[in-house]
């Protein structure tokens, strides 16, 4: 039989690597707009968007960007491309997040 501690570990580790996963593509994804789309790296402060001074809403602006999928009109398929992995990699890391925190008050 597995213990609870086995699975709340187990899924402790998916969560983290799967959130370095979506840090890395969101990395990426901010290089690519620099490029493919400079008025909204301007407006998500993308140079300061990983410091300990980057501004929250202009950080939110990009989450609001992804949520609405506003990027699906661009024209570069590879910022597209990038846009829909980040969004698809933050929605499973938020579902990972909550059925970890929620295995971790059951077991």
């Amino acid at each position: 039989m597995i213990s609870g501690d086995t699975i709340l570990i187990t899924l402790m580790l998916v969560t983290a690597v799967n959130f370095a996963r979506y840090i890395t593509a969101l990395r990426s994804l901010i290089f690519i707009m620099r490029e493919a789309h400079p008025l909204l790296y301007q407006q998500v402060d993308g140079g300061g968007f990983f410091t300990t001074h980057g501004n929250v809403v202009k950080q939110f602006r990009l989450f609001h960007y992804l949520k609405s999928r506003e990027y699906l009109h661009h024209h570069d398929a590879l910022f597209t491309g990038k846009c829909n992995r980040v969004r698809e990699l933050f929605i499973l890391s938020c579902a990972l997040l909550g059925v970890t925190l929620l295995a971790a008050f059951v077991v």
